[in-house]
């Protein structure tokens, strides 16, 4: 295929257990493509979908020109089936988006327009939610604080995944674990232009919603490691270096105040139990953090030298 030949705009969904949505979902993409009258594809993953989603992604790839189907061979999760969709789209920009038909996808219209401006990234704002309080809406507006503060990519809605970039901000980034989310902030570490924009939510229809309250405490989690991978990756020491320092100036101080107690106020160490317990819990707790980080270092570089993806391709369709 010649250069020429190659799609502008690469459509990346990933998909898992959406049967019901996905006629829907390829008639919608299909005509906001022809309306845009650019060069397009559109890269549809099933994320080891146990319906009959991947029976309907053939179909539609062979009813719409352009699309184009990857079937995993199990469940590996959406940061897996995003990262298969980047490694097989071909287009200079790249734009993601749910199959649950929630996502608008006539607003890749208005944040191409938006890109346009001088920007690399355009984020969706799903300003007017159209899901539950309690277990949808608070726990992301907990999330979204805390990655826009621990980032400083300040963002109001990383959950939406409805996003535009430029291929080249999103093609180096590789992504592990639960870590789609923070893909602007990535696209942001490497010197993106980031902007949002409000855009269209509507209320789901179909299906069941696969997101619950506990992906919360995945992202602070998630969270550790990505301000790992950003401030201390190449300098490791300026962490654990200074955790040391700190740990080795309180056991000092600890010491000091210890030994004054004994000298000067006849109170021995023996007749204070708490003080060691919290000194141990101190320390166990320390080492634990410091372990985690260097397992996902570890992971990491696993992955890269063995060229290694966190998915497996069973079979696609689309492709030449």
């Amino acid at each position: 295929m010649n250069k020429t030949d190659l799609p502008y705009l690469s459509v990346l969904i990933p998909v898992y257990n959406e049967e019901e949505n996905l006629p829907d979902l390829g008639e919608e993409v299909s005509n906001v493509l022809k309306a845009l009258d650019m060069t397009s594809e559109v890269i549809l993953v099933d994320d080891g979908s146990t319906d009959g989603s991947y029976a309907e992604l053939e179909r539609l790839v062979k009813k719409y020109p352009g699309f184009k189907a990857v079937r995993l061979g199990r469940n590996a999760g959406q940061t897996a089936a995003l990262s298969a969709a980047i490694k097989h789209a071909s287009g200079e920009l790249l734009v993601c988006l749910d199959a649950d038909m929630q996502n608008d996808a006539r607003d890749i219209a208005k944040l191409i327009d938006k890109l346009n401006e001088g920007y690399d990234v355009v984020s969706g704002w799903r300003k007017d939610r159209k899901d539950a309080f309690i277990n949808r809406k608070l726990p992301s507006m907990i999330a979204n604080s805390l990655i826009s503060w621990i980032t400083g990519v300040h963002l109001h809605d990383y959950g939406c995944t409805l996003k535009l970039y430029r291929a080249k901000y999103l093609k180096p980034v590789r992504l592990y674990g639960e870590m789609h989310r923070f893909v602007p902030a990535f696209a942001g570490f490497l010197g993106a232009r980031i902007t949002e924009m409000p855009v269209n939510h509507r209320p789901r229809t179909k299906g069941t919603s696969k997101y619950g309250i506990t992906r919360t405490f995945k992202v602070i989690l998630d969270l550790l490691t990505v301000k790992f991978m950003d401030a201390y990756l190449a300098k490791p020491i300026y962490l654990f270096g200074g955790g040391g320092v700190v740990m080795g100036s309180l056991g000092a101080l600890m010491a000091a105040v210890t030994l004054y107690k004994k000298f000067y106020l006849g109170i021995f160490v023996k007749d204070q139990p708490l003080f060691q317990i919290s000194i141990f819990f101190a320390l166990v707790g320390f080492q634990l953090i410091l372990l985690g980080l260097l397992a996902e270092i570890l992971v990491r570089v696993y992955f890269d030298i063995k060229d290694k993806p966190t998915y497996f391709v069973r079979e696609t369709a689309g492709f030449d």
